[in-house]
């Protein structure tokens, strides 16, 4: 584990904030993820046969992705298809804050937890709706993966190179996106909660859509002004050049972003072309971008002469936006991850041990503790079940 300073239990952010999370897979792991990672006690509801079914996502026997996502938080494994589970259920939710689903839109209904249900046992409830289209229109029925959503929201038409078909991302971007807007409402319906004092049910219908399709951009705007959609054009920006990855001679990439008239004519001298703004083909941003292909090749005819290190040297020495491209090989030992120590050692349940990320910011020049891995399958019914 981390070394570095941690925040007190006492003074975790949500140390008294009850939240029940009847989801599965990444969506409303990552909004409830968030919220332990703040202190909040997250109780997570899983099947007894097989749990969660982001415990089936594993490499080498381990279930890497429940170990990052259900830190801090504990498990209930409860039968919801049996009275005695679904009474277990209903006092959970009447001593929490905040309820987190993500079925298709009417299974709380049919499960007897539709909102007039909600009110009578808990109306100062929070439910966070999670789905893939959102609980009303014309998809509110249909069943919404974040593949789906990448691909019709738009991202996928514009990632990726123009000769090559559209790219999904590789990871659970629409998901996660979500989760992260998830967190954010539902601390936003909180606050105004407690303020309430004749409390009712809050609902947030939280589609994985509509948060992705806000993420992109000014899209809409930009094709109602020029009626062209926002092309395939693999690492460059459609706003700015020069924007790209470039290798270097020791087979490595650096990323770079230098739209600025400044670091522009910084980059210019220090790669040869001092005199490149006056060229016509560089002197406007307009320029820049119809002759990117020009553009990209006086700078990768440079960096093809450096290898990394000189190439890190070469930019760090003008001030110029670059960096190298890393996987996660590189990462493990980068002095960056190391000094703000922002992998954990994490051990499985088989006795290994893995790393984790670490709480992703800081609150007071602490960092928020995780205060337990990620719990096998019902281990803590007796916990939150001892006095039903």
């Amino acid at each position: 584990m981390s070394s570095e300073q941690s925040l007190p239990d006492e003074r975790q952010p949500l140390s008294d904030v009850l939240v029940i999370d009847l989801s599965r897979l990444v969506s409303g792991n990552v909004l409830t993820h968030v919220l332990a990672d703040l202190g909040a006690a997250v109780v997570k509801i899983e099947s007894p046969e097989r749990g969660d079914d982001l415990r089936a996502w594993q490499r080498q026997g381990v279930s890497t992705y429940w170990l990052e996502y259900s830190r801090n938080k504990d498990s209930v494994a409860l039968d919801l298809r049996s009275d005695e589970g679904m009474a277990s259920l209903r006092s959970l939710i009447a001593r929490a804050d905040i309820l987190v689903e993500n079925f298709r839109p009417g299974t709380l209904e049919k499960m007897g937890l539709g909102y007039d249900a909600l009110q009578r046992l808990n109306p100062k409830l929070i439910v966070v709706r999670i789905s893939g289209w959102g609980q009303t229109g014309p998809f509110a029925k249909k069943g919404g993966f974040g593949s789906l959503i990448e691909a019709m929201s738009g991202f996928a038409a514009m990632n990726g190179h123009a000769d090559r078909p559209p790219v999904l991302p590789p990871f659970s971007l629409a998901d996660s996106v979500a989760g992260l807007h998830g967190s954010t409402a539902a601390l936003a319906a909180l606050l105004r909660q407690r303020a309430n004092p004749s409390p009712t049910v809050q609902e947030i219908d939280l589609s994985l859509f509509e948060p992705l399709f806000s993420m992109l951009g000014p899209q809409a705007s930009e094709f109602q002004l020029t009626g062209q959609a926002t092309q395939r054009s693999g690492s460059r920006s459609p706003t700015h050049a020069p924007r790209n990855v470039y290798a270097t001679k020791d087979g490595r990439w650096v990323a770079l972003s230098a739209g600025m008239a400044g670091t522009l004519q910084r980059l210019f001298a220090g790669i040869g072309h001092p005199d490149a703004l006056k060229d016509e083909r560089f002197a406007t941003h307009e320029a820049r971008l119809a002759n990117i292909d020009a553009l990209d090749d006086l700078i990768q005819g440079h960096l093809s002469t450096l290898t990394l290190a000189e190439a890190l040297a070469f930019f760090e020495d003008r001030d110029i936006t670059a960096g190298e491209v890393c996987d996660i090989e590189d990462l493990l030992t980068h002095p960056y991850i190391q000094e703000r120590e922002l992998l954990l050692d994490t051990p499985t349940p088989d006795g290994r041990t893995v790393s984790v990320h670490a709480v992703p910011f800081k609150i007071n020049g602490a960092r928020p503790p995780v205060r337990r891995p990620a719990p096998a399958l019902g281990q803590d019914n007796d916990k939150w079940l001892k006095d039903q």
